[in-house]
């Protein structure tokens, strides 16, 4: 029977452990490039893998013995799941891996923007002490609406619980999920109510641009925009008009439509966004703690048990 995994990633070490205690065979070749996976993945079961490269339909169909697809992370953007699942091909992944580090880096962000903290250190740096000016909000009694009721959102939730905030949740794709940490509410009260806006949903068909200038008119109060999930379910350049005509308060950012350098400050919009004030940006970095990296992994070949070859 073939239980070789080609591990195509840099994966921690515990994914390893945990597949070979399992039976399988793994062959962990982090550097090995994509047109050599084509050549290779023939002789695999299984693929493991980051964001290294897509698992489109010419890799799966270089693997026509591949029963998994082993995605280290808490998407599967990289894998064409539908084409895989024709082919009777099992894909897993491990949202459950990073969901603490996500929702404490977006509360993070919350709280820097409630107290300014990023303008006040840039200012004491440059000798300006402005106590006045850099006033901040408490958070205590706000409402937060979660978009997004899955691992993440849930996590966010539950460590919301002692700051005393509202927390609303929809999901599109959920009924019945209240619990003692978020009120399931539809679209139309998330609207009414939020003063700060958390999206935790995949990008999808439906999701790709969902945040946009249509989107944010229908808010009755200024809100804090938060994302962690993925950039391209948000128009920056509607962001951008939200700041701007007041519907946007502040935002956090830990993903853009367009990531990494180069190309990302080739975008028209960076500029403008880079430059305001009340925006703190991280690097597409909420989920990738040194802690989540060894969890991720665990998670993931302990899902390996779900799979019969």
């Amino acid at each position: 029977m073939n239980k070789r995994i080609l591990i195509a990633d840099h994966l921690h070490p515990a994914f390893k452990i945990e597949a070979e205690k399992l039976g399988y065979i793994c062959d962990d070749l982090p550097l090995i490039s994509r047109s050599e996976t084509l050549e290779k993945l023939k002789n695999y079961a299984g693929i493991a893998i980051r964001t290294k490269f897509q698992i489109d339909k010419e890799l799966i169909d270089a693997g026509p013995n591949l029963k998994f697809i082993a995605r280290a992370g808490a998407g599967m953007d990289n894998v064409d799941e539908e084409y895989a699942r024709s082919k009777e091909i099992f894909c897993i992944n491990a949202p459950e891996g990073n969901r603490d580090a996500v929702a404490e880096h977006v509360i993070g962000m919350l709280l820097s923007l409630l107290s300014n903290l990023r303008k006040a250190d840039i200012e004491v740096r440059n000798g300006i002490w402005d106590r006045e000016g850099n006033r901040g909000w408490e958070l205590k009694g706000r409402t937060l609406a979660i978009i997004g009721y899955g691992n993440t959102g849930q996590m966010l939730a539950r460590k919301l619980s002692g700051f005393e905030v509202k927390v609303l949740a929809y999901d599109k794709y959920k009924t019945g999920f209240s619990d003692q940490y978020a009120e399931e509410v539809s679209m139309e009260q998330v609207v009414k109510q939020a003063d700060i806006l958390s999206f935790h949903i995949p990008l999808t068909f439906e999701t790709k641009q969902l945040l946009n200038d249509e989107y944010l008119f229908h808010f009755r109060k200024p809100i804090i925009f938060l994302n962690a999930s993925r950039g391209e379910v948000v128009n920056t350049r509607a962001v951008l008009n939200g700041i701007r005509n007041g519907k946007i308060s502040a935002a956090g950012l830990d993903v853009l439509e367009v990531e990494k350098f180069p190309v990302l400050g080739e975008q028209e919009w960076f500029n403008e966004l880079k430059d305001c004030p009340n925006v703190i940006l991280s690097p597409h970095v909420a989920g990738w703690t040194h802690e989540s990296y060894r969890k991720i992994s665990e998670v993931l070949a302990q899902k390996l048990k779900q799979i019969i070859l």
